[in-house]
């Protein structure tokens, strides 16, 4: 409804927390008719992260150079207007309560014994609902304490929803599909010809391009994938990639998609010791003479949420303990094979010439991404606007292969529904050039799988 139309009373005021314009610079666009606030602090705040190459960075420059082209000529500390005739007001508070305040005024310093940055952003909305006496004042974080902290100060808050997966179902799709009581002739015919008509197959069923299935007779059983292309079930065979040998349905089908190239993006979702990450290197490595360079990267999490700056030595040193399960993965297939092998050497060549290269993903973001095979681990740490940064990237023959777990997130400010990965397998499902698998079985060890199952 246009904005005219609403009475002042009608609209809702958005206060942004500074997480929220660290999730999405534009945030302050996706509020309809209604009015954003951005509190001073977060300014403040934002100033901290206008240096560095990490997307929180690129998402502090980006808004405040959004500010600054809505703002033009005018004074942004009173309500100025959003583009477009449905968009409302926006504005910078410049004050908010201190400890000077009126008496019978909550103050958030006061009552949380502590002067932060988030009790100002609280007071701020603490002085909104007075101002603004009769509209309904809403506090935006992607802070679940905060959002805490203003719900116990009578402050409706809420998380930043936009981007977010609203059908939490997709992120339990494994990829893969069994069928019952399939033909026996159409079995045999897969396993004498590897391909057969979908209609013999699927026959009225919704067909999802490069869905896996589980095919099974009374006495025989095969694994397949759909064909979109050429509208054909195909058969599916376990093979060895750089030695390493699937060990289960899921890990077959994902290698399959790891090393077709007609797939160009993929995603492998499970949880830690399923194989993730060593299936991605190992069909990397199998196709090396395919791609100019292997590029094996994952984002920077650092330890309690600090700085890695506050880590001993050079910055070499400071990095090395988040790229060393990579450098894990890369040693258990090198280790496949004798050091005499030309296997064992060739790895090493592609190391030492860097043609295989290891490095954290910040590291990696800006370069050109042609002829890459790219494998990214731990997507599920990274934003909706860093999975489409990277994938945008990508030029000619390129393939990119995306590894986590949806539900193992490092990062305060993200969680299930709304971390990057859980975005990709939402947005991009059933595209001809994607596939995605769901690895459901533990294969590191029998200790592993106890953590996992039981813990």
């Amino acid at each position: 409804m246009p904005r005219a139309k609403k009475n002042e009373s009608d609209r809702k005021i958005f206060v942004l927390d500074t997480s929220v314009i660290l999730y999405a610079h534009n945030s302050i666009m996706n509020f309809a008719e209604h009015d954003v606030v951005i509190p001073i602090t977060v300014l403040e705040e934002l100033d901290q992260f206008k240096k560095g190459n990490d997307s929180k960075n690129f998402e502090a420059r980006e808004f405040i150079r959004l500010l600054d082209k809505l703002s033009k000529d005018k004074m942004i500390h009173k309500w100025t207007p959003l583009n477009g005739k449905t968009k409302g007001n926006f504005k910078v508070m410049m004050t908010t309560n201190d400890s000077n305040g009126k008496a019978d005024q909550q103050n958030a310093n006061t009552i949380f014994g502590e002067e932060k940055n988030d009790h100002k952003i609280l007071n701020a909305a603490l002085d909104l609902k007075i101002s603004e006496n009769g509209r309904k004042v809403i506090l935006v974080s992607k802070d679940i304490n905060l959002r805490l902290k203003a719900k116990s100060l009578d402050i409706q808050a809420e998380d930043y929803e936009t981007g977010k997966i609203k059908n939490i179902t997709e992120l339990e799709s494994t990829g893969k599909d069994i069928l019952e009581g399939i033909d026996p002739d159409v079995i045999n015919q897969l396993y004498d010809n590897h391909t057969v008509e979908a209609k013999k197959v699927l026959g009225t069923r919704k067909r999802k391009t490069n869905t896996f299935y589980i095919l099974k007779s009374e006495k025989n059983s095969v694994l397949a994938y759909y064909n979109g292309e050429e509208n054909t079930i195909e058969r599916v065979d376990k093979k060895l990639a750089y030695n390493i040998k699937p060990k289960n349905a899921e890990q077959t089908f994902a290698l399959h998609a790891i090393t077709n190239p007609n797939i160009k993006l993929v995603s492998v979702q499970g949880v830690a010791g399923t194989g993730k990450t060593l299936l991605a290197l190992a069909g990397a490595l199998e196709q090396r003479r395919d791609y100019k360079q292997i590029f094996l990267a994952r984002p920077i999490v650092p330890l309690s949420n600090k700085d890695i700056g506050y880590l001993p030595g050079d910055i070499k040193s400071k990095l090395n303990p988040y790229m060393e399960p990579l450098w894990d993965n890369l040693k258990f297939i090198q280790n496949q094979f004798k050091e005499s092998d030309k296997e064992y050497q060739k790895i090493t060549e592609m190391v030492n010439q860097e043609k295989l290269v290891i490095q954290p993903l910040a590291y990696i973001r800006g370069r050109s991404l042609s002829n890459i095979f790219f494998i990214v681990d731990e997507a599920q740490n990274l934003t909706p606007h860093e999975i489409k940064t990277i994938i945008s990237r990508a030029g000619e023959n390129t393939k990119i292969v995306f590894t986590g777990d949806v539900y193992q997130i490092d990062t305060p400010y993200l969680d299930s529904q709304s971390n990057g990965l859980s975005y990709l397998i939402d947005r991009v499902k059933e595209h001809p050039l994607y596939a995605h698998i769901k690895l459901e079985k533990g294969e590191r060890s029998e200790l592993a799988n106890l953590a996992n199952e039981l813990l």
